[in-house]
């Protein structure tokens, strides 16, 4: 039962917002008594460290699958962008930035992780695309990885980027393009170019 909840509550976390989301609503979507879920959670916060811990592991062991295949750097981080936004809803509710808000302690530990498990898997990235001369070999690896992360972040900034003018969907794309275009060779850039096109086809 307890992961049924974990997974129900994670689900109505990512559409409807972490601050939305009473347990009265939890308990009643999943026909169960408010009862149950407090044996399992003590209260709403344990619930939603528990939930962004559990999605913060799926995420990561999905990314590490993903880089496990040795793609094609520049296919690789597309396919990483595919897998965390279909995981995250395509974060309708904003979800990082609600976090940030309201759970502001969850949100420090779970950015850690995130930068943890981020800087590893782009510098790995960073260094296999200038071996296969795709990005350029004059990089300094770990500035470009955490500037990347620390755009990842800002770009979730609703201050910055408003959701009704700047779609995530559409604000991750041009971020990644933006990331790759300033770091590829001519050869990377054919590359990022067909996978570009195909994508808007």
């Amino acid at each position: 039962m307890k992961d049924q909840i974990l997974d129900k509550a994670t689900e109505m976390f990512l559409s409807l917002g972490f601050k939305s989301v009473t347990m009265d609503d939890l308990a009643h979507e999943m026909g169960i008594s408010k009862k149950t879920i407090y044996t399992h959670f003590s209260n709403k916060t344990d619930l939603v460290e528990h939930c962004t811990l559990n999605l913060f592991n799926t995420i990561s062991e999905g990314i590490d699958c993903i880089c496990n295949l040795q793609k094609n750097p520049i296919e690789e981080l597309y396919d990483i962008k595919k897998f965390v936004m279909l995981r995250l809803k395509d974060e309708k509710s904003s979800p990082q930035y609600q976090l940030q808000k309201y759970y502001p302690i969850i949100h420090k530990s779970l950015r850690k992780k995130q930068f943890e498990i981020m800087q590893d898997c782009v510098v790995s990235n960073l260094k296999r695309g200038v071996a296969q001369g795709i990005y350029r070999q004059n990089l300094n690896v770990d500035f470009v990885a955490r500037i990347y992360f620390t755009g990842v972040s800002s770009i979730k900034d609703h201050t910055l980027f408003p959701p009704e003018a700047f779609p995530s969907a559409a604000l991750m794309d041009d971020y990644l393009e933006y990331h790759l275009r300033g770091i590829v060779t001519p050869e990377g850039r054919k590359i990022l170019n067909n996978i570009i096109n195909s994508n808007q086809e």
